[in-house]
């Protein structure tokens, strides 16, 4: 009698295995064929031709950024306020920049076009000597301020600057010159 409840047992427990392994091969199946999950993460990117790069002198009360057009290469001039603040060399200096998404899991952020950008990356120097500062962009109306689509624009970038690193931000607009 207890070697034929040991036989049921065995035979239960293979039968729930099975059905919990077919059940969750149903659910598998199931999903879309699809892209893979780090694709469905991307940024938003209109259905319209991405905008010519910046091009010319913007300027703020805290300095200039003058872009080649290129979409890489910027030369910034910032006060020493806003240069310390952002850990940027002060005065006028060569630089790199990129317009990026705002954090994407797993990635991070990564590069998009500006009118869909949340922030800017500027580095200026090379080796041991560059610095870096990843800078939240948007817009500011209202009271308000606002990241992502259309917020940057061919003639307006703003800065949201942490000036005494309290969470207290405020809008610093580099503002085209003509």
């Amino acid at each position: 009698m207890k070697q034929h409840r040991n036989k049921s047992a065995i035979l239960i427990r293979l039968l729930t295995a099975a059905f919990l392994l077919a059940l969750s091969g149903l659910f598998m199946g199931c999903g879309g064929k699809g892209e893979p999950f780090t694709d469905k993460n991307m940024p938003y990117e209109p259905d319209t031709p991405a905008p010519e790069a910046h091009k010319g002198v913007f300027v703020s009360d805290h300095g200039t950024m003058t872009f080649s057009g290129d979409g890489e290469k910027v030369i910034i001039n910032f006060d020493s306020e806003l240069s310390e603040c952002l850990g940027l060399p002060e005065g006028d200096n060569e630089a790199e920049y990129v317009f990026m998404s705002g954090y994407l899991p797993p990635h991070g952020n990564v590069p998009v076009r500006y009118d869909v950008a949340h922030a800017l990356l500027i580095t200026a120097g090379q080796g041991d000597s560059s610095a870096s500062a990843m800078i939240d962009i948007g817009e500011y109306k209202d009271g308000s301020f606002y990241t992502g689509t259309n917020c940057t624009t061919a003639d307006r970038i703003t800065f949201f600057i942490d000036w005494k690193d309290n969470g207290d931000k405020e809008a610093v607009d580099f503002l085209k010159q003509s």
